[in-house]
């Protein structure tokens, strides 16, 4: 299986799921880091699996501040 590592691709995913889960953005905020391992989680879902995780980390830790 071919990992997606198109960064544009990757983000879209990822912008979708901060949208869709509101609460657990907040939760990691206050300090709750499971909350972003579930996160990543549901980028990993979104992208079937093809997501590469580390870019997932990298840009989901940029993208929500």
């Amino acid at each position: 299986m071919k990992q997606e590592t198109d960064t544009g691709a990757i983000e879209a995913i990822i912008k979708e799921v901060l949208a869709a889960n509101e609460k657990m953005v907040e939760e990691y905020k206050s300090g709750k880091e499971k909350a972003f391992n579930g996160l990543v989680g549901q980028v990993m879902k979104a992208s079937r699996g093809k997501a590469n995780p580390a870019q997932v980390n990298e840009l989901m830790k940029k993208l929500i501040g």
